[in-house]
């Protein structure tokens, strides 16, 4: 390009002449306006509404649900919107040929139809609501894969247990023997029967693609019941806040069909290794961005000990906790009853600059002679005939009626 006198007067008419083909009637107010918007549109284009275009029947129904209550409240909104301004347009004062009647104070027909539209509305709504908590109860067994298909008679539920930890996610899957950390799977069109609990502070167990919220409580269980009908990954979360790590506390759920799940399973038994209490009390310290882990087993009971809170060793589980309250409790010998995790064992843990935390011993019994935390349903306390624990029944007297020296007091 040569460069010419006349090259920048050429430019500047260029510039007028492509402004005013593009921009022929644009104002700097409504340009500066539109410059403004344009990051929330870009924001929006990067939405995935998933929670109305979801892969499992029962994130399906709930959709549905959503869309059925809006449109019902519609109904009674856009009219009044609407209404609101056709009479401010109407009876405006510049208006002279608007009906005026200063004496008119009542409308039979009008207040039936102020009255009656809402309440068939609100009782349509209520028996939606009625039908939908009971049939859509998380706690309640899938009586069906999808719209069209019954779930078959003899079909067996995968069962996995959840327990949120500071801040990632443990998944325990007892038929298969494996745990992983921030992954979750589930094979296409079999029910999936959540267990879900917590280690320490509450959390929400959230798949969006999957099914509802459901929080997760520490000494709690709570259930789900979900079916996933599309193969593909989805995003899990934690939709309760739960201090520092939160925003990190999140996990992929894998759909997959029966012969990929099976190669999954074998995958993280070839890749793990055992998951033991003592490994358990290493993970459950806080950590945030876990990265993703596979246990080829896992220690015998451990949920249950985790739902029990009695992971440590010779702590005694909730269980047997309420058992020997339901008895009168443990009296003044139980203020001794505490324990907490030696220097040693902290020491082997990797827990000598974590919090000393105490907790109720566990008791001694003839079928567990050190009182160790153990929930397998072997060793699991047992109620006779006459109500008595048998954690507590030798001798058969309230602990408070006891001499001090016939307590294991762990200390």
């Amino acid at each position: 390009m040569s460069n010419s006198p006349d090259m920048p007067m050429r430019v500047h008419f260029a510039s007028i002449f492509t402004a005013k083909l593009f921009l022929p009637a644009m104002r700097p107010h409504s340009l500066l306006r539109s410059l403004v918007l344009l990051p929330a549109f870009a924001l929006l284009s990067g939405c995935n509404a998933v929670l109305l275009s979801p892969s499992g029947d029962v994130a399906v129904q709930q959709r549905d649900l959503i869309i059925i209550s809006t449109v019902l409240m519609l109904l009674i909104i856009v009219p009044v919107i609407a209404l609101t301004f056709i009479f401010a347009w109407r009876y405006r004062a510049t208006n002279k040929d608007a009906p005026y009647d200063p004496e008119w104070d009542h409308s039979t027909q009008l207040e039936l139809l102020i009255w009656a539209a809402p309440l068939l509305i609100i009782i349509a709504l209520g028996a939606i609501t009625w039908v939908s908590t009971h049939l859509l109860d998380p706690y309640r067994p899938l009586d069906r894969i999808d719209a069209t298909r019954a779930k078959p008679a003899d079909a067996k539920p995968l069962v996995v247990e959840v327990v949120a930890m500071d801040w990632k996610w443990l998944f325990l899957y007892p038929e298969q023997g494996i745990a992983t950390v921030n992954e979750l799977a589930a094979p296409v069109d079999r029910e999936i029967r959540f267990k879900i609990t917590a280690s320490t502070v509450m959390n929400a167990f959230f798949v969006p693609s999957l099914a509802g919220m459901v929080y997760a409580m520490p000494g709690m269980e709570t259930k789900l019941h979900a079916v996933i009908n599309r193969a593909g990954v989805y995003d899990g979360i934690s939709a309760n806040y739960s201090g520092e790590g939160f925003s990190g506390m999140r996990f992929k759920f894998h759909g997959m069909d029966n012969a990929e799940f099976d190669r999954w399973v074998a995958q993280a038994k070839a890749d793990g290794k055992e998951l033991s209490r003592d490994l358990y009390l290493k993970l459950e310290q806080p950590s945030s961005h876990e990265p993703v882990r596979h246990f080829a087993s896992v220690a015998p009971g451990l949920y249950d000990a985790v739902l029990n809170r009695c992971v440590e060793p010779n702590r005694m589980c909730m269980r047997d906790m309420m058992a020997i309250d339901a008895q009168g409790g443990q009296g003044k010998p139980g203020a001794f009853n505490v324990a907490t995790l030696d220097a040693s064992t902290r020491a082997r843990l990797g827990l000598e600059n974590a919090p000393v935390r105490n907790y109720v011993g566990g008791m001694c019994t003839p079928a567990n002679p050190e009182g160790s935390a153990n929930t397998s349903p072997a060793n699991l306390p047992t109620l006779d005939p006459a109500g008595q624990s048998a954690a507590v029944t030798t001798p058969l007297l309230p602990l408070s009626r006891r001499a001090p020296d016939a307590v294991d007091q762990h200390v």
